[in-house]
């Protein structure tokens, strides 16, 4: 019988965070990459990965590659966004409580097969939580993992079971069961709003941030579904990638939890405003409020407390505002569209 191939596993490999997982993971060249997803990859990722473009659902198409690949970590990044899950809940909850299972279920089965465990990275997001008003919000600025976990969105309320499940598979899978098998290594971040660069916003309600900019850099009016003062917090993409790579790296006794809190600067929709303005002084932006998905980024903490991934495993973000939108964002977004000012 041939020997399976060590690797680690990428599901939503095409999106912006997968994408930059495997430029940085290819680089260090430690691991064989495997990727996953719908889409194909971007020609520029050609040749990095070992890409299987398919359905993370199917079933027969997991147990080949386990058949196959002797996968060691799991960067399971594939899902579907608040907005679009709110208009087909069921289909959210099957992309994104069943596929997160099914590789929860393989993670544990390889784990206890090889009596090793494997690393699951599960990207989670700030739509857990569910302040009840907008007093509250003001009142309770800075949110701690463990306070208003009360989702209103099918998003959310996939994110925070899918947690539970994370948790339930490294704790107690299969407790009963007469010698206690090794378990798995599920380790989560809860992402605020992600500032995207390099790919078109797609879906989720934080993304009137990235929406502005995109629309200003094509020279298109915008008009953004919440009022200027509505706040939540964000994290330029290339922070994002790192959480998830730091998180990855560091000891499992180094961490006095499993699900962590990371971010990096709490902004209003009219501070965003405001700079796309000076950087495309003919932007067209306003505000329209829609009421519906004005009242889910209502239901947001304003800010995030980060305090226990400071601790634990060093977090600190690299980008604070003014760097995001100077660095990262305006250059990238001017070069997509080649804006005549860049």
């Amino acid at each position: 019988m041939p020997m399976r191939k060590p690797a680690i596993l990428i599901t939503g490999a095409s999106g912006e965070v997968g994408q930059a997982l495997i430029e940085h993971l290819a680089a260090a060249g430690d691991s064989r990459l495997l990727s996953m997803d719908l889409q194909p990859l971007p020609a520029r990722l050609v040749g990095m990965s070992t890409h299987v473009q398919g359905d993370l659902l199917d079933t027969h198409l997991l147990a080949r590659l386990v058949s196959e690949y002797e996968v060691d970590v799991i960067y399971h990044l594939a899902a579907l966004l608040s907005t679009r899950s709110e208009v087909t809940p069921e289909l959210a909850h099957e992309v994104n409580v069943e596929g997160t299972l099914g590789l929860l279920r393989l993670a544990a089965e390889q784990t206890q097969w090889r009596n090793r465990a494997i690393r699951f990275i599960f990207p989670s997001s700030i739509a857990v939580y569910g302040m009840p008003d907008r007093e509250s919000k003001h009142l309770y600025a800075r949110v701690r993992e463990f306070e208003w976990n009360q989702p209103r969105t099918m998003y959310g309320c996939n994110k925070l079971y899918c947690e539970m499940l994370g948790c339930y598979y490294s704790r107690h899978y299969r407790q009963l069961a007469a010698q206690q098998p090794a378990t798995i290594d599920f380790r989560c971040v809860r992402f605020p709003g992600l500032l995207s660069a390099l790919t078109v916003p797609s879906g989720g309600t934080s993304d009137y941030g990235p929406e502005m900019i995109h629309a200003a850099a094509r020279g298109e009016p915008y008009a953004c579904f919440v009022r200027a003062e509505a706040r939540i917090p964000f994290m330029a993409m290339p922070d994002a990638v790192s959480a998830l790579l730091r998180l990855a790296s560091v000891p499992r006794s180094s961490l006095s939890r499993q699900v962590y809190n990371v971010t990096a600067f709490s902004l209003s929709a009219a501070q965003i405003r405001a700079r796309v303005l000076a950087a495309f002084p003919d932007a067209q932006i306003e505000f329209v409020p829609d009421v519906k998905r004005e009242a889910i980024v209502d239901s947001w903490p304003a800010d995030l407390d980060d305090t226990a991934a400071r601790m634990d495993w060093g977090w600190a973000p690299a980008y604070d505002w003014d760097r995001a939108f100077d660095e990262s964002l305006l250059p990238t977004v001017r070069a997509r569209y080649q804006h005549p000012n860049s």
